[in-house]
């Protein structure tokens, strides 16, 4: 079983910054090894959406997974984590740490029966 999560986070309002962010997200380009330690910590799903400079992460999570951090992997991973950070800020309203914020579910079609006159 799993989960969906949303995250977002804001890239630099600049042309270069979230040129270079998309450059470095294109396949193939992603470090192997930070692919593998998603997948290692129960990633199934994730894809990253951009209008401006504002990113919206949609991951589907095995619920059964628990986070690890591999110390074969971690100072790339962590590497990884600080090239991506460079290129991005803090959410207004969220303080000055740069990170990735959980989003709110606020509304789920699934959960919605359609209705009689189907409108």
């Amino acid at each position: 079983m799993r989960r969906r999560t949303c995250l977002a986070i804001d890239l630099r309002d600049d042309a270069e910054a979230i040129a270079e962010y998309e450059r470095l997200h294109e396949p193939g380009a992603v470090w192997p090894e930070v692919i593998a330690d998603l997948r290692s910590n129960g990633y199934e799903e994730m894809t990253i959406w951009r209008t401006g400079n504002r990113l919206i992460m949609i991951a589907d999570i095995e619920t059964d997974a628990t986070p690890t951090k591999n110390p074969a992997v971690q100072s790339i991973v962590d590497r990884w984590e600080d090239l991506t950070a460079s290129l991005m800020q803090a959410l207004p309203g969220t303080g000055d740490q740069v990170r990735w914020i959980e989003m709110k579910c606020v509304f789920d079609l699934s959960l919605h029966r359609p209705s009689a006159s189907g409108s």
